[in-house]
């Protein structure tokens, strides 16, 4: 079968490769992908700018859905043709604060699918079955591919971050990550605005037919401005970044309010210089948030079943695997929001 396949370190090093077809060994459960969504840290990996601890060889992609193929011994949770999404926490120590918290995603020797181990931009995949998810009925292939970027939402705006209802949250980024984080915070209570730049109109217009009025172009007008006029000079309750812009993050610390929260969510790819003396002066609660645990998975799924959140109009592009190319390139030039991989033969 054909993956797209990390090679090498270094920038670039990324090609459509035949590799073997995967089969399950015990308390395993391979799975037929339908759909893979590409993510920022796919664009990190193919750069060479990732964060995380990644091992090539190794098949990308941990945004996917599908259907259950074939089991392995000891399986007895899943069956050929039952509908799935997983987890991308391939392994992880079990022994751990974190593994025996249920906080395994915070793991030192967490390895993830798509990172360490063979991911889901490929026709097959093979996930421990203890990280396997059904998707709920109703719920296509296309909309369930955007169940793991749902549980990054779920993870950051409900488990981590305190919303109450009324306060202003700015959610900067409104990529797919911003519009999800933006509905599970209004679920909560929040008064969302949403800001980006000018080359989001097309994500902006994604915006406005989810019911999101408060939306601002931080080009063509001022933040600080808006912000003051919205909470009546009072600042910005609470701040969820997701653009990954060092930018955003400065002019998210000059509008929150004293004694605000802000949670990090976005990645940057490489360092940047800040005054964090901000931090001190206006004693905001600065907490980052990355990946899921089981139960933000959990609270993710039966927000998609309910419909109180949505995923499907997030999605813009939907691609053959072959034209990932030209997907990658679609995505890190900001001309779609949530661009879908659909393996083949």
């Amino acid at each position: 079968m054909k993956g797209l396949v990390k090679f090498a370190r270094g920038r670039g090093n990324v090609d459509l490769r035949e590799v073997p077809e995967p089969s399950p060994g015990q308390d395993q459960v391979k799975i037929e992908v339908k759909a893979a969504g590409i993510c920022g840290s796919d664009i990190h990996i193919l750069h060479d700018q990732i964060v995380q601890p990644i091992h090539p060889p190794f098949v990308m992609g941990h945004e996917f859905c599908g259907v259950v193929t074939e089991t392995g011994p000891g399986v007895t949770a899943w069956k050929a043709g039952d509908r799935v999404t997983a987890e991308p926490a391939f392994s992880v120590c079990e022994r751990c604060e974190y593994c025996r918290t249920g906080q395994y995603h915070m793991c030192w020797e967490r390895k993830g699918f798509g990172f360490w181990h063979d991911g889901a931009f490929a026709k097959y995949i093979v996930v421990p079955e203890e990280r396997v998810h059904r998707l709920p009925g109703g719920v296509d292939f296309i909309a369930g591919a955007l169940c793991e970027p749902l549980a990054v939402a779920t993870h950051s705006v409900v488990e981590l971050t305190a919303i109450k209802p009324g306060d202003w949250v700015l959610v900067t980024g409104v990529g797919a990550i911003g519009l999800l984080v933006a509905q599970v915070a209004r679920l909560k209570g929040g008064r969302v605005i949403l800001a980006g730049v000018t080359a989001d109109q097309k994500r902006f217009r994604i915006a406005e037919t989810l019911g999101f009025d408060d939306r601002l172009d931080v080009q063509n007008q001022s933040l600080q401005d808006y912000a003051e006029e919205k909470t009546g000079g009072k600042g910005i309750d609470v701040i969820l970044e997701c653009s990954g812009s060092p930018e955003a993050v400065r002019g998210a610390l000059a509008v929150i309010k004293k004694k605000g929260v802000f949670t990090q969510i976005g990645l940057f790819g490489k360092p940047f210089e800040l005054n964090f003396e901000t931090i001190a002066f206006k004693e905001i609660t600065l907490q980052g948030s990355i990946s899921h645990p089981w139960s933000a998975w959990d609270m993710a799924i039966r927000l998609l079943g309910s419909g109180a959140v949505q995923t499907r109009p997030l999605v813009t592009d939907v691609f053959p695997l072959e034209r990932w190319q030209e997907a990658f390139q679609k995505f890190e030039n900001k001309e779609g929001t949530k661009i879908l991989l659909i393996p083949g033969e």
